[in-house]
């Protein structure tokens, strides 16, 4: 009896703990704002905080339904060769399947999620958004350089001026100072005994 209240209240504990958001959390960096343009239309300027990236099509485009939903996935349309196909896979398994049956049947899930991620690609927009903000990115990066080496440029010289007018103050005599010439330091050894 003892181990089921020890085992129920491990289990709400750990479902609570489940259920809490993560403490230590990276914030997002630059908000994105991605953009489909047509033809000649203006891009919107990015602003301080967020990053516009426009991919710019075609104006016959402006009206059309967006390539990756103009044809459909559903059964109805699937020619007979894809459905044979599929039914090859029913008696898939063993060695290089990707199923639970059979010895070495794990095998064959990497060269299945392989195929998935080619077919995904081959099916996926012609705008990659991904390069155009990694551009961005870059050319924000790059003011940000140039201002930088204004900024270090303007710092040296006013450190040259700073360290040129010590060395001059060094040089000049102190206020009040008697600027006349000193006595001459004389050797003892050289003085004649009398």
């Amino acid at each position: 009896m003892n181990r089921l209240l020890a085992l129920t209240a491990a289990s709400a504990f750990a479902m609570g703990l489940g259920s809490m958001p993560a403490a230590a959390q990276e914030t997002g960096g630059d908000r994105v704002n991605q953009v489909i343009i047509f033809g000649d239309d203006a891009c919107p300027e990015s602003t301080g905080d967020t990053i516009t990236v426009c991919a710019r099509l075609d104006e016959s485009e402006r009206y059309r339904i967006p390539p990756n939903l103009r044809t459909s996935n559903s059964p109805q349309n699937d020619s007979w060769t894809n459905r044979a196909l599929a039914l090859e896979a029913v008696g898939d398994f063993g060695p290089l399947s990707c199923t639970p049956v059979g010895a070495g049947g794990d095998l064959g899930c990497t060269m299945k999620m392989i195929e998935a991620a080619y077919a995904e690609r081959a099916n996926s927009s012609d705008i990659r958004f991904a390069e155009l903000i990694a551009e961005e990115r870059a050319e924000r990066l790059g003011t940000i350089d140039a201002e930088a080496a204004a900024t270090q440029d303007r710092v040296e010289q006013l450190e040259e001026a700073e360290l040129q007018r010590r060395r001059d103050a060094q040089g000049a005599a102190l206020p009040g100072e008697d600027t006349e010439a000193l006595p001459e330091v004389v050797n003892p050894d050289d003085i004649p005994e009398s």
